[in-house]
């Protein structure tokens, strides 16, 4: 075999040895890629049924806990993951004088994932600290030199907490509401809403024209929303006793 002759069957090999190589990267490279986009499939999946369960207990919170009744409601939610459990949370009303009124009003909490929702003073929170928002608003609102607050009062019984882990797990809440109203007189007024949302509620409390700070006052670690309302005015509160009462099963 001559020189040349050599040379080219070298190159040939050489390429065909090039070629193999890169046809074993190229699957290596294939088959990495699907697993990632496998895995980011995945991850979208378990996020977008995250945010289909945390739509479906927001509205079914807001629809139990309805205060404009006074016949007995009920509803039921789907748990389809996490816990939802009753907690303590408490309302104030503070004037020039010191507290007005307070109620240990109670919250529902749903916690699946990172986005809890949660029910308290007549709102729904979805999330904690500063990211967290209102998907319904509370009953609290200045108009014409009045302040009107109204505060759904849990006094629940029934079971404390509802854990969904493999199965879905109806969860069936039944309120037997009353009503209070109470005309306060003229002052400056602040409420004060134990929240573990308190983002959401400050947000809230300005677009109600409101300034806001944070306490706690309990020193249980979860702050306390204050929305102090400018100028003196009288006071109509609602308080709404719901009698909530958690029960597993539709």
């Amino acid at each position: 075999m001559s020189r040349n002759q050599h040379s080219a069957t070298g190159t040939r090999r050489d390429r065909a040895q090039s070629a193999i190589v890169g046809v074993a990267l190229l699957l290596g490279l294939t088959v990495v890629g699907i697993g990632i986009l496998t895995a980011a499939a995945g991850t979208v999946v378990q996020e977008g049924a995250s945010t289909a369960a945390t739509t479906r207990v927001a509205g079914g919170l807001d629809d139990a806990l309805d205060t404009g009744t006074a016949a007995e409601t009920e509803a039921t939610i789907r748990l389809s993951g996490g816990t939802m459990r009753v907690t303590n949370r408490t309302v104030r009303v503070l004037n020039d004088s010191g507290v007005a009124w307070s109620g240990h009003t109670g919250a529902i909490v749903y916690e699946s994932g990172n986005k809890p929702v949660s029910a308290v003073a007549g709102a729904v929170a979805v999330g904690n600290g500063d990211r967290s928002r209102l998907d319904a608003p509370p009953s609290i609102a200045p108009a014409n030199g009045t302040l009107y607050v109204g505060v759904p009062v849990l006094n629940a019984s029934g079971t404390d907490a509802v854990s969904a882990r493999e199965t879905t797990v109806p969860v069936t809440l039944r309120t037997t509401p009353t009503h209070e109203r109470r005309l306060l007189s003229a002052n400056r007024y602040r409420v004060a809403v134990e929240t573990a949302a308190p983002g959401a509620w400050e947000r809230h409390f300005r677009d109600q024209g409101a300034t806001t700070s944070r306490r706690d006052f309990d020193a249980d670690g979860t702050p306390s929303v204050v929305a102090d309302f400018p100028g003196r005015r009288t006071l109509h509160l609602v308080v709404h006793d719901l009698r909530l009462r958690m029960e597993v099963g539709a």
